[in-house]
């Protein structure tokens, strides 16, 4: 018997439009809406990370927060934040819909430095960083 919980909704593909039989029933819409049910009741969060200095800016989205800062802090991917030492979590907005979640990270991105050192310093003015808080 096929149960659909969220360790395989994630890797379920539906490549055609037939139907899946499963015990004589159809089962299709009943996946697709499943998943975007527990999809759009996930967490999502858009974040700032700085480095010791404040002087270098990251964005990103994710939906774990305290594993992807943890993930910056101990440098587990290489690329932009490992390079410059950006380890400090400095603001952080929630959200249920990953699409807006995305679209505020592109506005965060398009933003000017002025613009995203405002919404920080209006959020955590010392520029503390905000992991120990979350954990």
């Amino acid at each position: 018997m096929f149960v659909v919980n969220k360790k395989n909704i994630e890797t379920l593909k539906i490549k055609d439009t037939r139907r899946l039989s499963l015990r004589g029933g159809f089962f299709d819409e009943a996946i697709s809406s499943f998943k975007r049910k527990w999809l759009m009741n996930r967490e999502y969060y858009v974040y700032i990370l700085t480095n010791k200095y404040n002087k270098v800016l990251y964005i990103g989205v994710t939906n774990d927060l305290i594993r992807r800062v943890y993930e910056h802090k101990e440098k587990m991917t290489d690329g932009f934040t490992s390079r410059y030492n950006i380890n400090k979590l400095v603001y952080y907005e929630t959200t249920g819909d990953i699409r807006v979640a995305i679209e505020r990270e592109k506005q965060l991105k398009g933003g000017s430095r002025k613009d995203k050192k405002e919404l920080i310093e209006n959020n955590n003015s010392k520029w503390e960083d905000l992991y120990n808080k979350i954990v």
